[in-house]
């Protein structure tokens, strides 16, 4: 079956059988066990990790001091409680079927140190718990890790209500959106700047994850960006120079567990998903989690919707201590017209100087949603694990993602006639992106003498191919920004017979167009290790190396493009804890890097000439920092310094625009900082700042795109501030009660910088947002309300004018079974 072509209501009848098993699974015989933990002062004991021994059922408290756990099996158990600063506790305790068991524990203050413990819970940590282990293919703590990388948890994305990928990243610092996501081929998503260089997601619990539209929140565990070149252990074919989006899915856990939600808003807004989880076996080694998700939604413009249907079944299997298997899949079916954008003048002087003399009138489409575009796509990731000794363990992983492309895609570029008008471009494509990743990786934790080594070593296959069928592109009209129309065509000067926003008149001018046609595949093979030594309790060395073999076959149709390369990526760090596992002073050296492939060389009269070969674009950046984790893991901050060169950049010939040429060389340097912290019971707050020096220190005074000394106009804002803070109400008459406030600050966004074509600058904006809400263990209730002041604001990139949402409105109810 293709369940990218679902009807809506197969999408509506899974999600009401996710809700029917999640029924079901609660009717069965089991017991609960419950209670509060208090501290020895009286208080509650707020973050306690609960375990019952030798079982896979674990929990938290909340700020309470209270937790339950569901669905236990009839038993005796030896419950084992834990918290930083407090002696370990054990009980034993009776779960008797259909019945509750309550407990009631105090903690005594330890006298000695305890082992770390990991602690996830319903306040502070949800919010920022920044362990990972994809940054470095290991488990390794933010606090030893020489490498800076920002964290949006689930809980986070509850919080802000966030129903889009684009909204969920603005709680990072140093990302911006670039562009809407098109839904074209071969790199549809939504373009972020990154430190400098634009950056799309398109990595997927570290491996690849395309997609040519967006991204449903609905399987998100958390979204890791991580910061600087990473080629050495991510490759050249994911990761931009200013770094990349890592999406960490949702994995199946001990016991059962299920949500419902329901979200609705303004613009048209309707949104329900489930997440389901539960055991499969009595033995308690198979495990399932599906999470499922519908979505529609209208624009804020005269035209524009998205509908999209997700599912996300995923297995977890232990087959003994030693072997366990994890198969994660993602479908998706995505429908939309897409989000106008006005291109900028690229070949002469700017026809509006300024956002006063473009006059846009943002409610305007210039479309009809009778020109939608589908994307179908599809993930599936599976991995096995095998712990080898007590120091090693081998990871195997497979990756397999499809991409499509199937509908209308318009272009409005400046007619650059001197009347202000743009041309209404389109094309209909029916493409396919097909990638697939093999990597087997050998992770080790062990000492030579007394000397802690953590070693990653791999080997990486990845290949990808591109299918595209699709018509050329035609002229439909041309608009003013204020909406007026005429039928001028720019590029043969006659004045041709109406042609309007329907398939039937769309549809009929393609028929003249022509056709394009073409395979290109590509692959490359890879080697790379990793190593993190201890020198000294408080001294961590990094040294890492990745070979790259890059072979393409370009257009299959030809063997006159085949071409392959190889390629060295290094990466150092050095890290210092002054006080271990609560402050370091870090430092790294990162190589990133991107295999160019063939393009095809013409003259100036368009004749096809052959292909021209290029070498390896190259990034290296130098950064220094110091990392911060104190307060009980109550306040957690970093602050960096970077500075990225990048050389042998390639970009589009000035004399003759259907060529490349090679050479440039661009310098990114800025700040960053990032403050997440916990100053008083119920408060949490999440905030940052970055600021970004790019230019070009090595181009082409005549190429627009490359002009030395000017900033590349796919940088983004110089300035970016974020914050988000929520209280909640622990006692009294508002109990349970809470409020959320913040919003983001971008400076001025040259979109336009050139000696030739002059400048266009998009405004600094703030956009303040705020929430109430009513939460409790399973039910939460909130209204969300984003850019209260209905602040009208801009994003853009490479000449782009994208308007924003105003002021709207996100009403959602959470239920936890």
């Amino acid at each position: 079956m293709n369940y990218l072509n679902l009807p809506k209501h197969y999408f509506i009848f899974i999600i009401y059988l996710l809700l029917i098993s999640a029924t079901n699974a609660l009717a069965q015989e089991n017991g609960k066990l419950k209670g509060t933990i208090t501290t020895s002062d009286g208080q509650p004991a707020t973050s306690v990790n609960i375990i019952l021994k030798n079982t896979k059922y674990n929990t938290t408290t909340n700020d309470a001091g209270y937790f339950d756990l569901n669905r236990v099996k009839a038993g005796n158990y030896i419950l084992e409680i834990s918290l930083t600063g407090y002696e370990p506790l054990e009980q034993n305790v009776k779960v008797a079927a259909n019945e509750i068991t309550t407990l009631n524990l105090q903690l005594n203050v330890s006298n000695k140190q305890l082992q770390e413990v990991t602690i996830y819970n319903n306040n502070r940590a949800r919010f920022f718990h920044k362990q990972s282990t994809y940054v470095s293919k290991m488990p390794l703590k933010n606090i030893e890790n020489p490498q800076v990388y920002n964290v949006v948890t689930a809980d986070l994305l509850k919080d802000q209500a966030i129903t889009n990928f684009d909204d969920a990243l603005k709680n990072v610092p140093g990302i911006q959106k670039l562009w809407e996501s098109t839904g074209r081929s071969g790199g549809g998503g939504s373009y972020y700047a990154l430190r400098g260089f634009q950056v799309q997601t398109n990595i997927v619990n570290g491996l690849p994850g395309l997609t040519n539209g967006s991204l449903d929140p609905a399987n998100i565990e958390r979204i890791e960006v991580i910061k600087g070149p990473s080629g050495t252990l991510f490759g050249s074919s994911l990761i931009s120079y200013g770094g990349l989006i890592n999406t960490v899915t949702k994995k199946p856990y001990s016991g059962f567990g299920a949500e419902v939600s329901y979200l609705a808003g303004s613009f048209g807004l309707n949104r329900v998903t489930a997440d389901v989880n539960t055991s499969v076996d009595e033995s308690e080694n198979v495990f399932i989690r599906i999470n499922a998700a519908y979505q529609t939604e209208n624009s804020f413009q005269d035209a524009g919707f998205r509908t999209a249907y997700f599912v996300a079944p995923v297995l977890s299997y232990k087959v003994n201590e030693k072997l366990s298997f994890l198969i994660n899949t993602e479908f998706m079916q995505e429908e939309r017209a897409v989000p106008p954008m006005l291109f900028l003048g690229r070949n002469k002087t700017l026809q509006f100087a300024s956002l006063d003399e473009l006059n846009y009138n943002t409610k305007l489409s210039f479309y009809g949603n009778d020109l939608s575009i589908k994307n179908p796509k599809f993930n599936l990731q599976a991995q096995m694990n095998y712990k080898i000794s007590d120091q090693w363990t081998s990871q195997t992983a497979l990756s397999r993602s499809s991409a499509k492309s199937d509908g209308y895609y318009s272009y409005m570029p400046d007619n650059e006639n001197g009347l202000g008008e743009f041309a209404v471009n389109i094309t209909k494509e029916q493409s396919q992106t097909i990638a697939t990743d093999i990597q087997q990786n050998f992770i080790g934790d062990f000492k030579i003498g007394n000397v802690r080594n953590r070693i990653v070593a791999g080997l990486d296959f990845f290949s990808r191919e591109d299918i595209y069928g699709g018509s050329g592109y035609a002229w439909l009209y041309n608009i003013t920004p204020q909406g007026a129309v005429n039928y001028h065509n720019p590029y043969t000067g006659n004045e041709d017979p109406p042609t309007y926003p329907t398939r039937s008149s769309v549809d009929a001018v393609l028929a003249e167009s022509g056709a394009i046609i073409f395979n290109n595949k590509e692959a490359t093979y890879s080697v790379y290790a990793s190593d993190i030594v201890n020198i000294f309790p408080s001294l961590i060395a990094m040294a890492s190396l990745r070979v790259d073999y890059f072979d393409t076959e370009g257009d299959t149709k030809t063997d006159s493009d085949n071409y392959n390369q190889s390629s060295l990526s290094p990466k150092f760090g050095l890290l210092y804890q002054p006080i271990i596992d609560k402050l370091s002073v870090f430092a790294n050296y990162m190589n990133g890097f991107k295999n160019i492939s063939p393009k095809k060389s013409y003259d100036t009269n368009g004749t096809l000439l052959g292909s021209e070969t290029f070498k390896p674009e190259h990034a290296n950046q130098l950064e220094f920092g110091v990392k911060a984790n104190f307060l009980d893991e109550k306040l957690n901050a970093t602050a960096s310094y970077y500075d990225i060169q990048v050389g042998n950049l390639v970009t589009a010939d000035p004399k003759n625009a259907l060529n490349s040429i090679q050479g440039g060389t661009v310098r990114s340097k800025g700040f960053e900082f990032d403050l997440n912290t916990s100053p008083a019971k119920g408060l949490n707050v999440i905030s940052g700042y970055s600021y970004n020096d790019s230019k070009v220190t090595k181009g082409d005074t005549d190429n627009v795109w490359l002009e030395t000394g000017k900033r590349p106009t796919y940088s983004g804002p110089e300035h970016l501030l974020n914050l988000w803070a929520t209280y909640k109400f622990n006692s009294g008459t508002l109990r349970d009660f809470g409020l959320g406030f913040g919003g983001n600050y971008a400076s001025e966004n040259a979109i336009v910088n050139s000696d030739i074509l002059g400048k266009f600058i998009l405004p600094s904006y703030t956009v303040i947002n705020g929430s109430v809400f009513y939460a409790t263990n399973k039910l939460r209730v909130a209204l969300n309300l984003n850019n209260i002041a209905n602040k009208e604001y801009f994003n853009g990139g490479w000449g782009t004018v994208n308007p924003q949402k105003p002021r709207n409105v996100v009403a959602s109810f959470n239920y936890k079974f």
